[in-house]
């Protein structure tokens, strides 16, 4: 196809919006303007804090129909997660993303959208809600309906999804399809860095290098921080045999893509060591989590590990589908681990989990990467005495971890590292999906070490594309 970099493409006005994402973590949602055409550029879901969360239900600020395509990163909640509202308010178009961000996003939105119905049957069965009735934000019906606007595309590959916009995803690690995206359109070249992964993570790729870009649209999550260079696997087993010592249950609240599997490489490779009793049960108990392991298996090239290892590690789990089996959990005295989403303890099975085992004190919680401001685990994390499920006070008495380590995301010099890849600065970099003191520090760093021109960017901010 020809190259929408020609040279001799007439240049004309291009402008990028902010209108997620921007001294937050959560809501990705950038959109290119161009010649009276729109591309939106992630479709995240708000998160966290309530007057985040109430963003969801406000009106999309262009109209739906007027976005001629989307483009996803990767298949993450907060970068995913608003697809079906879209599309239910009339976006018509296509959704392009990696063959496995696709798959992913038919488990992830599908869970998604049955919790906000579950959830809002719950409220109103038991009046609990302040609205009445209670509304999901959307039903599996509507995943249903925007996943057949879903297109898949391969990595690294030059491709045209609509005319004259050219559109390359390079590997970036973080979660599996996950993907640096190249937006090529009237002679600029667009670089949305999605959430950078780790270098060296045991079961992701590095995050490709890229080499120019005319702007660079970078995630800031970690800008003012490096993690924990602790071995993980010395950290699990240490609190994990502790736990187990006192006969009590290790709960570990876990993402459902990435960090589920992750983990069980760990725990696989600590029972192969001898460092956890081997008739120690570890149970699996999220049905997304579950089959997210079958997307991995149907992706192995996008994977470090290769097949014999990962169909050990994915075997180390008994794996929980039954609703009774689940609850059964809960009434069993006997010591075992049990991974359950979500990540940041916000719903889904782990939530039912938490009114057990954050009471007892000879048990421990595990959180296991970056809590958002707002969410339980983050409150919990914050020394915080008791907390709320379902209308109800919960004393958290449990031990308590954050293993920062398993962060899928790049830390500061991570990202560093990244960007000294670039063989030429970007006109400008944009700071984004970071709270406003880690944009800011990286902001600095970059502006120091690199002698960029950097910026954070700022709710529903309009910039203009030279």
């Amino acid at each position: 196809m020809e190259n929408p970099l020609s040279a001799s493409q007439k240049r004309i006005d291009m402008e990028l919006s902010f209108l997620g994402a921007a001294g937050t973590v959560t809501g990705s949602r950038h959109l290119l303007e161009a010649d009276g055409r729109r591309i939106l550029i992630d479709c995240g879901l708000f998160q966290g804090l309530k007057p985040l969360r109430l963003r969801n239900w406000a009106a999309f600020p262009v109209a739906p129909d007027s976005i001629e395509a989307i483009v996803l990163t990767h298949a993450h909640l907060d970068h995913s997660g608003y697809l079906p509202r879209l599309a239910r308010n009339g976006f018509q178009g296509s959704v392009y993303a990696t063959q496995a961000t696709s798959d992913l996003c038919q488990i992830l939105l599908a869970d998604s959208a049955y919790i906000q119905e579950s959830d809002a049957d719950f409220a109103n069965r038991h009046n609990v809600s302040l609205h009445s009735p209670a509304l999901p934000l959307y039903t599996v019906k509507d995943v249903e309906h925007v996943m057949r606007r879903m297109k898949k595309l391969t990595f690294d590959a030059l491709h045209e999804p609509q005319k004259g916009i050219g559109l390359r995803f390079h590997h970036a690690g973080h979660i599996l399809g996950a993907s640096i995206v190249e937006i090529s359109w009237n002679g600029r070249k667009i670089v949305f860095s999605g959430d950078l992964g780790r270098y060296n993570d045991p079961m992701m790729p590095d995050p490709a290098v890229v080499k120019d870009a005319d702007y660079l649209i970078l995630e800031s999550t970690y800008g003012d921080r490096r993690h924990d260079k602790e071995n993980p696997e010395n950290m699990l087993a240490a609190i994990i045999q502790r736990t187990v010592k006192r006969g009590g249950t290790v709960l570990i609240p876990a993402f459902a893509v990435g960090r589920a599997q992750l983990l069980l490489w760990y725990l696989y490779r600590l029972k192969q060591q001898g460092r956890l009793p081997d008739k120690l049960p570890i149970y699996l108990d999220s049905p997304m989590s579950v089959n997210t392991v079958d997307v991995y298996r149907a992706h192995p090239n996008d994977l470090r590990l290769n097949d014999a290892e990962c169909e050990a590690a994915y075997k180390v789990a008994h794996y929980v589908r039954d609703v009774e089996e689940s609850k059964a959990l809960d009434s069993t005295p006997m010591p075992k681990v049990i991974i359950s989403a979500s990540g940041m303890a916000t719903g889904g099975r782990v939530i039912h989990h938490l009114k057990r085992f954050a009471p007892d004190p000879r048990s421990s919680i595990l959180f296991a990467g970056f809590q958002a401001a707002g969410t339980r685990g983050a409150k919990m994390l914050h020394g915080a005495e008791t907390v709320k499920i379902h209308g109800e006070y919960f004393p958290v008495r449990a031990e308590l971890h954050n293993l920062s380590m398993l962060s899928a995301h790049a830390d500061a010099d991570e990202i560093m590292r990244w960007l000294s890849n670039f063989q030429k600065p970007p006109k400008e970099t944009f700071l984004v999906h970071g709270e406003p003191e880690a944009a800011d520090t990286l902001r600095l760093r970059i502006k120091d070490e690199l002698g960029w021109s950097c910026r954070a960017a700022e709710d529903l901010q309009k910039v203009r594309l030279d």
